[in-house]
């Protein structure tokens, strides 16, 4: 059973930590591939300079929507990068998914990624992941409660540390820390 609106309909920072440990679905027709999340930042909205919502204001409605809908966007003209949209309508928010360990799917994965049996490469960054779930543009404004790809609750227990830190590939606003990390995971993309 994927995650319950509810659990988006919170704040940024504790939907980004909480997503930790997750398991991230992708269907695309019999095709199954899925990962759990391992590395996640939070965007605070307005207020927040490497928000989208601060410095592209008006061009990204899903911001101001309510919590549990994919925002897909290209990053540097090349890269899709997944985000989870989180708060309540009209308190923007939302979670970059960095990075995943493979669970599901794992051939199809490399195949979309072209790298063989590198599984710590699969997935291993917004852009790899999106790539390696066959995460597209067209997914913007999906349903993560139901529908072609969905974010499910942890397969095994949390029993893991949370890392902490500045998130990374910015410019703006790097002294927050907004980036969670699965301690000693080998799948996150910056440690």
């Amino acid at each position: 059973m994927p995650l319950p609106r509810r659990f988006y309909r919170r704040p940024a920072r504790a939907v980004a930590r909480d997503l930790l440990g997750c398991v991230l679905v992708s269907r695309r027709g019999r095709t199954v591939t899925a990962g759990r999340i391992v590395e996640t930042e939070a965007y605070l909205g307005p207020d927040d300079a490497a928000s989208h919502a601060a410095f592209r204001p008006g061009s990204h409605v899903l911001f101001y929507g309510d919590g549990g809908f994919a925002y897909v966007y290209l990053n540097y003209g090349i890269h899709c990068c997944l985000n989870a949209i989180a708060g309540a309508m009209g308190r923007p928010g939302c979670v970059l998914i960095r990075a995943l360990e493979p669970v599901l799917g794992l051939a199809v994965m490399a195949r979309r990624r072209r790298v063989g049996s590198d599984l710590q490469r699969l997935a291993s960054g917004p852009g790899n992941l999106t790539r390696a779930l066959g995460i597209t543009l067209r997914d913007n404004g999906a349903d993560l409660t139901r529908g072609c790809f969905t974010i499910e609750p942890p397969d095994r227990p949390r029993d893991f540390r949370v890392g902490v830190g500045p998130r990374v590939g910015i410019t703006r606003a790097v002294d927050l820390r907004l980036r969670f990390w699965i301690s000693g995971n080998r799948f996150v993309s910056h440690s």
